[in-house]
């Protein structure tokens, strides 16, 4: 596996796992409803192209990010911290625009800096990028 593409699928799979992670303990705080089903579709769309990139690293004998587990922790203590006073589903659906806004500026990142990817690689990234522009819009519904 050329090394380009390997460091997209890394970053795709990096940022595939974080937005699960910030659905998972943001859908914590959600009230069951419309809201709460649409976070969980996101978290689902976020584990098919997690699951994509995976099986892209694997099929090339590729190394697989291991996800930091303080990461992981700090972003879910994040999460807690700015939804220790409000919860409500507008300040929700912010902090999902936020963690869409980051993931888009990483898979940019990811691309320019690895110019010489393949257009699989490259592909994959731009689908976790369109889908984080989709998430943006349908979080604004809820602000």
């Amino acid at each position: 596996m050329k090394h380009d593409d390997a460091k997209i699928l890394q970053e795709v799979q990096h940022n595939a796992a974080l937005g699960m992670t910030a659905l998972d303990a943001i859908l914590d705080k959600a009230e069951n409803g419309d809201f709460s089903l649409q976070l969980s579709r996101q978290s689902l769309r976020y584990s098919e192209i997690h699951n994509k990139a995976l099986d892209k690293i694997l099929q090339e004998e590729g190394d697989a990010r291991r996800e930091s587990r303080i990461e992981e922790l700090l972003l879910r203590g994040g999460i807690h911290a700015s939804t220790a006073l409000n919860v409500s589903r507008g300040h929700l659906a912010e902090m999902v625009i936020q963690n869409s806004s980051r993931g888009i500026t990483n898979m940019w990142k990811a691309i320019k800096h690895n110019g010489l990817a393949t257009d699989e690689a490259v592909e994959l990234a731009q689908e976790l990028v369109a889908f984080e522009q989709e998430n943006i819009e349908r979080m604004r519904e809820y602000l």
